[in-house]
């Protein structure tokens, strides 16, 4: 076991968050009281976060020191990676795809949603991130309240579901698969890309517990591979408030 950790009381446990839904509110930012909890865990165990938007946006809501909140900070599902505030060797999506495949990928997207009919469209409905393309039928660039009224929409009618379905059935040899998050959009992306990605990284770190929270925690849902995964112990909460009211249970902080 690394002795990095070794002023914690339970050096070889580490919890790892998702950000959206489970540290904060879907697409909002982290409140005080979860800063402290969070605060009173790393002096209980490792702590980190992973997800699958890029750093950018985890810092919008995480706060702009968020390498320093966290021992352990998982951008990208772990493609982008940082370790007590220092970055580990990357890996893309592009390099993985190619510029042939990739824009077959995309262009049939595109023409997907262009004969989706929905209540509202709004703007950047692919957006190219290192490790994954997000696919948003209404686009990322709706406000709050369209996102929570397009939420609504797609679980009456699967739009979503069914986009991911037309997608596997298009391209059933690219080695990638999909996963549905957020309110609006989902993923896609290699296999084996997912947030089980970021475990990689914690190969060699000594750990035999690792405890991770998210919200999206059902089969589909972009969390559901490193719940389930062989070493983690899974909690599936509805909200930051449970987040936080299990930590303490478990944690006693």
């Amino acid at each position: 076991m690394t002795s990095d950790w070794s002023d914690r009381e339970f050096p070889n446990t580490i919890c790892l968050f998702d950000v959206d839904g489970t540290l904060t509110p879907a697409r909002g930012v982290i409140t005080d009281s979860m800063k402290q909890t969070l605060a009173a865990l790393r002096k209980k165990c490792v702590v980190g976060f992973v997800g699958g938007s890029d750093f950018v946006k985890q810092k919008e809501q995480l706060g702009g020191n968020a390498v320093d909140m966290f021992d352990f900070c998982f951008s990208e599902n772990g493609l982008l990676a940082f370790r007590r505030g220092k970055k580990l060797p990357e890996n893309s999506f592009l390099q993985f795809m190619g510029e042939d495949k990739y824009a077959k990928l995309v262009n049939f997207c595109l023409r997907y949603i262009a004969d989706l009919d929905l209540p509202q469209k709004r703007g950047t409905f692919i957006e190219f991130r290192q490790g994954m393309i997000n696919v948003s039928p209404i686009g990322r660039n709706c406000s709050r309240e369209e996102r929570n009224a397009y939420e609504k929409f797609d679980l009456e009618n699967k739009v979503r579901e069914k986009f991911v379905a037309a997608l596997e059935k298009e391209f059933p040899d690219y080695g990638i698969k999909y996963s549905i998050g957020g309110q609006i959009s989902f993923d896609v992306f290699p296999i084996g890309w997912d947030k089980t990605y970021c475990l990689r990284h914690l190969e060699g770190e000594g750990f035999d517990t690792i405890h991770f929270f998210g919200d999206k925690a059902f089969k589909g849902g972009n969390d559901w591979e490193i719940y389930t995964h062989e070493a983690t112990i899974g909690h599936s909460v509805k909200n930051p408030l449970e987040t936080e009211a299990i930590l303490k249970d478990l944690f006693h902080i």
